[in-house]
């Protein structure tokens, strides 16, 4: 049986980390080129763990585009939905890590050729053959790219494919604070599975994260499933007829970067491969057990694809644990 295709939609990017952590960007004497950008991770989680991507995005006619692009196609990922501008740079994001492995960045984006996407330039044929479509908000910031981001997600919709949103928010690219609450909340309502970080939580609602009161704020009438994740603390797990909560794992954690992407990249595996785990508790656990092992191992190591568990990877990690 071949695997269901997850195709992810927006910004791939390089991350320059400095070769030391706990420095902060002027004080960083060198720097490590590491690929990012959260839905390329996530097709790279995908077919790390055995599952099928592929990636639509637009990159700068330059070397680090096609460095870019490379690393998708060296890491099994489908790339027909790629394409460069002449006139673009390929977006760069500077990235400190303070010294408990959290990150804070500075962007050079004005404009990259992510952010000039046009909808004409969309494979739509590769979206509509999907079975999951994944994105996340910052293509929703600029146009063109945010016009192309609505025409997939609607094509997507309208081919009865299950959406997936981790609206991924990064404050410094956005206009305003309430641009980006704005921004990110304008598509909430379309997507059938939503993840959020509990940072998320709290910038969308003003309210804890903790309280279930304020997480359920965020509950919509299509969504089938919100998951909040809480770091090394584990997440907690929403759905029209259960809830609960799963906890953990405790590793040694270097770098924070891609944690959530290797999460998300897991569970839409599992997602893809057995569609009914969305009314099954006990499917579902299990689903976030691993993607929470797969979180838990990118973050002992330095940069998000490179990081990136294989499934072996996770098992060990769950097995280590249940002693």
């Amino acid at each position: 049986m071949a695997s269901p295709m997850i195709v992810a939609f927006g910004e791939m990017l390089i991350d320059f980390v400095p070769d030391v952590s706990g420095v902060s960007l002027a004080e960083s004497s060198g720097f490590l080129k590491a690929p990012g950008g959260a839905p390329a991770n996530v097709a790279c989680a995908i077919t790390k763990l055995g599952g099928k991507s592929a990636f639509i995005g637009k990159f700068g006619d330059d070397e680090f585009g096609h460095m870019l692009v490379n690393i998708l196609k060296k890491n099994g990922v489908n790339s027909e939905g790629v394409c460069f501008d002449e006139n673009a740079r390929t977006a760069l994001a500077f990235v400190t890590l303070k010294k408990n492995g959290e990150r804070e960045f500075m962007f050079y984006r004005n404009p990259s050729a992510d952010m000039l996407l046009k909808e004409q330039e969309l494979n739509m044929g590769l979206i509509t053959q999907a079975k999951i479509f994944h994105y996340g908000s910052i293509s929703l910031i600029s146009e063109p790219c945010r016009s192309a981001h609505m025409a997939a997600m609607k094509a997507a919709k309208e081919a009865g494919i299950v959406l997936s949103y981790d609206p991924n928010v990064r404050l410094p690219l956005w206009p305003s604070a309430d641009e980006a609450r704005k921004g990110i909340k304008s598509i909430w309502n379309y997507a059938d599975f939503i993840k959020v970080s509990d940072d998320e939580v709290e910038f969308l609602t003003k309210g804890d994260p903790e309280k279930e009161d304020v997480i359920m704020s965020l509950w919509h009438d299509n969504l089938k499933l919100l998951i909040v994740t809480y770091g090394d603390k584990g997440c907690g797990y929403f759905t029209k007829s259960f809830k609960g909560r799963m906890p953990g794992f405790a590793v040694k954690t270097v770098d924070t970067t891609g944690a959530g992407d290797a999460f998300v990249g897991s569970f839409l595996v599992s997602l893809a491969n057995n569609p009914t785990i969305f009314n099954d508790e006990g499917k579902l656990k299990e689903a976030l057990v691993f993607a929470n092992a797969c979180g838990a191992i990118c973050t002992t190591q330095k940069g998000a694809i490179p990081a990136l568990p294989t499934p072996a990877d996770a098992q060990a990690l769950i097995k280590s644990s249940s002693k």
